[in-house]
């Protein structure tokens, strides 16, 4: 910075470090690349609690932008707006004037606007015989765009926490689901087990749980359901086999009706039936070896899974069996939008693939819906590929849209996708370790 570009406060504003350090961040602005003004404001709106601006603020920076008559912030000169307190009120929906300068001042005081003051205090621009702006004073919006970077990275983090916090959110609703219902199917079936022990627990361990509870107070309660749920399932596998063999010893001939017309029917249960045979086999043997048995309950007598927990997942799932550092040698493009401008770690990983998205149009639709079907780790592993191939994408989230769509088809998986890009540049990247 040149010390002859420092610009000091009229009248009895002092002069204070964080104007000073504003200014010298505006004036190192290393990117030539314009950036649209509104995207680049809605981000910030992302970013607020980090900023530590309120909303009021961030309304006046949003009148402060519509004076600039371009959609595009450049680097350069002319990026000084020097609307009166009165236009400013106006565009503000009305806000009164000191509220109006108190705002102004958090802006400034957070870095995002500086004060370019006139020799009298007053706004204004001073143009040349072509009519063009050759010097202007009111508020330059240079540190916005020098510190476009730090906000995209604070907004993806941001968004980041809420989606999985989101995450955490419904599997503890389905594992509270879970458990109640478990819970009353043990109670109803036997009435001597220790049903009432388990629901006390489970009363114990949600009663801890606030309105809208963090992800870090949800995952410990998470863990504690979950071992409720397969403790609950335990049981009942136990009832259930207890009553196999007890309807096996008493030859009541009972007739089981099949599900399937094409089959014969049996004048006993378990006799002439191999799939059930089987599943009652591999019982004896994973209760030999002290395998727990709520990790994969034998089928009923109707056929069906008395599991309740998730279903399946979609093939692309399975592309975490990659590791970071084969996926950032397959898509090394994505290492600049980390934090900092490196990748650790998949949370950072994910991080970055929030900046791409925005970066690439892509609708938060659409990468939420990627994130439910592949995973969130999966997800970002996609939109690194995507970035990596952007130059040969028309519409980064058409293709993201049609991916997922062959995901839930199972016709989909980011293996390939990964393997391509290794082949297509098989050199090695310096990453961090």
């Amino acid at each position: 910075m040149e010390r002859g570009n420092v610009t000091t406060p009229f009248g009895r504003r002092a002069m204070t470090l964080g104007m000073l350090a504003s200014q010298v961040v505006a004036s190192e602005i290393d990117s030539h690349q314009p950036i649209d003004k509104w995207k680049l404001f809605r981000t910030a709106c992302e970013a607020k609690a980090v900023i530590g601006v309120s909303d009021r603020a961030l309304a006046v920076l949003n009148a402060l932008l519509s004076f600039y008559p371009k959609v595009e912030l450049t680097p350069g000169r002319g990026l000084v707006v020097f609307p009166s307190n009165t236009q400013l009120a106006l565009r503000t929906h009305g806000m009164a004037g000191t509220t109006l300068r108190r705002h102004l001042a958090a802006l400034v005081d957070a870095g995002l606007i500086l004060r370019k003051d006139s020799p009298n205090g007053k706004r204004y621009a001073r143009r040349d015989s072509k009519g063009s702006i050759g010097d202007a004073f009111g508020f330059d919006l240079s540190p916005l765009l020098a510190r476009a970077q730090e906000l995209q990275t604070a907004a993806a983090a941001i968004a980041l926490a809420r989606q999985e916090a989101q995450l955490a959110r419904e599997r503890l609703s389905l594992c509270r689901r879970d458990v109640t219902k478990l819970i009353d199917m043990l109670r109803e079936a036997d009435h001597s087990s220790n049903w009432q022990g388990i629901h006390d627990r489970y009363l114990h361990a949600v009663g801890a749980l606030t309105r809208k509870p963090g992800l870090e107070e949800i995952e410990p309660i998470l863990r504690e359901l979950d071992g409720l749920r397969s403790e609950t399932l335990n049981q009942l596998e136990i009832l259930l086999n207890l009553q196999k063999l007890a309807a096996n010893d008493s030859q009541n001939g009972r007739h089981i009706q099949s599900s399937h017309p094409d089959s014969s029917t049996e004048s006993e249960p378990g006799l002439g039936n191999e799939t059930a045979a089987v599943a009652n086999a591999e019982l004896q043997s994973r209760r030999s070896v002290g395998v727990p048995i709520g990790q994969r309950p034998a089928p009923s007598d109707n056929g069906r899974n008395t599991e309740t927990g998730p279903s399946p997942q979609p093939s692309g799932k399975g592309a975490q069996a990659f590791p970071l550092v084969t996926v950032l040698r397959a898509c090394p493009d994505i290492v600049d939008y980390g934090p900092g401008g490196e990748v650790r770690s998949w949370r950072d990983l994910m991080t970055a693939a929030l900046v791409v998205r925005s970066m690439l149009n892509v609708s938060q639709g659409a990468h939420d819906e990627a994130c439910r079907v592949l995973g969130p780790e999966v997800a970002a592993t996609v939109m690194a590929c995507i970035l990596q191939r952007s130059t040969h994408i028309k519409s980064a989230g058409g293709y993201l849209r049609d991916l997922t769509r062959r995901a839930l088809r199972q016709e989909f998986a980011a293996g390939p996708m990964i393997m391509a890009l290794l082949r297509a540049s098989p050199g090695d990247i310096a990453l961090a370790s």
